[in-house]
């Protein structure tokens, strides 16, 4: 599995979908995968909801897209991709309100631009602004430059080009994404500013290359032309090798997002023994203080803790899956992971002397999210096996409390 596509909260469930191959744990024939929840915490899986079809447009591939609820009617818009030159045009799918029977279009709502300094555009996602119903892509060159492009879509089936939304001609947007191709853009209001979101892809050498995923801060002008976005700053949305295609759920008030954590550390054959590759990260929640993007975990994962875990000091332990909040007074934390007499280092959280987030430390199996109290976060990967144990470094004695973390 990779990119989180179409979170959205209809009839009272929260519905995350995401790019998925059911067959094998490689990058082919991708589909939709679908989850939904009514609390962040007990997750239902449902059918897979698109599927690539021989002779159509998304032959090759239902790529990454959002859903909106027109009308009543749930309603994705997703990268189609007929080959592996992977051009694509946006295709429709409408659903009933439960969202498991998917009818998918077979002509495009928006076709590949025509302008040669654009190689590749995909990612569509829904926003509304002053009323009106807009799109934005990712896009850029292989061997160019990034640009957004935004399109309005009051009818969801004929979409029609507004231009650029933004360009790395914008020396703020330059220097805080550098990429070839802006990819998985997201696009939001978050109090008295507009934040895009964007991941980063780079041509290096003769391959391909994703950077991480970087915000912008800035304001939205809708002009007679379309929007325009115009950045005031920007910077990491994550920090860790571990993070990208991130999406976002606009909800009651809140600002959810999830992001696609690959594989780090494993060779092919590990992947291929185990039968399963990528995963998604915990939810967390978005929010500005002045103008720098918070990200946290959602306190519903609070739901998720057991019974206490017992962190000797400086010694290992067992845990398969575990919520740590640290204490600023230890300065640093380094989390290893310990088989036999090798250890290595996972974690390294130095700790902010004044938090802006609790400083915290979650694990699930491989996956490792941690917060050091300030606005970003790190995400990693690390792969214990059945002999392998935890050990947690604090730079400074301090307090910690630990729980272990299931369902029941």
């Amino acid at each position: 599995m990779n990119d989180p596509n179409g979170c959205s909260f209809i009839n009272g469930r929260y519905h995350l979908f995401f790019q998925y191959n059911p067959d094998a744990p490689v990058h082919d024939g991708i589909k939709w995968g679908h989850v939904s929840s009514a609390d962040l915490l007990h997750w239902r899986q449902h059918p897979i909801a698109l599927v690539n079809r021989p002779g159509e447009l998304d032959e090759y591939g239902c790529w990454s897209g959002s859903v909106t609820d027109d009308a009543g009617v749930p309603t994705a818009a997703y990268s189609a991709v007929a080959d592996k030159s992977f051009r694509s045009v946006v295709l429709l799918a409408r659903s009933d309100r439960d969202m498991l029977r998917w009818h998918q279009d077979r002509e495009p709502a928006a076709g590949m631009p025509d302008d040669p300094a654009i190689s590749h555009a995909r990612d569509p996602f829904l926003f509304e602004a002053d009323g009106r119903r807009y799109a934005v892509q990712g896009a850029g060159h292989t061997h160019g430059s990034p640009r957004i492009l935004v399109y309005g879509c009051d009818d969801l089936t004929s979409w029609t080009g507004l231009g650029t939304l933004l360009s790395s001609d914008n020396p703020i947007a330059a220097e805080a994404a550098p990429a070839n191709i802006w990819e998985c853009p997201n696009l939001l209001p978050l109090d008295d500013r507009w934040i895009l979101i964007v991941s980063l892809w780079r041509h290096v050498d003769g391959t391909q290359r994703l950077a991480g995923v970087r915000h912008l801060i800035g304001d939205l002008e809708i002009g007679l032309d379309g929007p325009r976005f115009t950045p005031v700053g920007g910077g990491e949305l994550d920090r860790g090798p571990c993070f990208y295609a991130p999406q976002v759920l606009r909800h009651d008030g809140r600002v959810l997002l999830w992001a696609w954590s690959w594989e780090h550390g494993r060779t092919r054959e590990d992947i291929a023994g185990a039968g399963w590759a990528g995963a998604l990260t915990f939810c967390r929640e978005l929010s500005l203080l002045g103008d720098t993007l918070v990200s946290r975990p959602v306190p519903e994962l609070a739901g998720l803790r057991r019974e206490a875990l017992q962190i000797p000091s400086d010694q290992p332990f067992t845990a398969t899956a575990y919520d740590i909040e640290l204490h600023p007074d230890a300065r640093q934390a380094t989390l290893w992971l310990v088989d036999g007499g090798d250890e290595q280092l996972v974690a390294e959280v130095d700790l902010a002397p004044s938090p802006v987030v609790p400083p915290r430390i979650l694990v699930d199996g491989s996956m490792i999210e941690t917060f050091d109290g300030t606005a970003t976060a790190y995400t990693t990967r690390a792969y214990p096996t059945m002999t392998s144990r935890w050990l947690l470094r604090l730079a400074q004695p301090a307090p910690i409390s630990a729980w272990q973390l299931g369902l029941q």
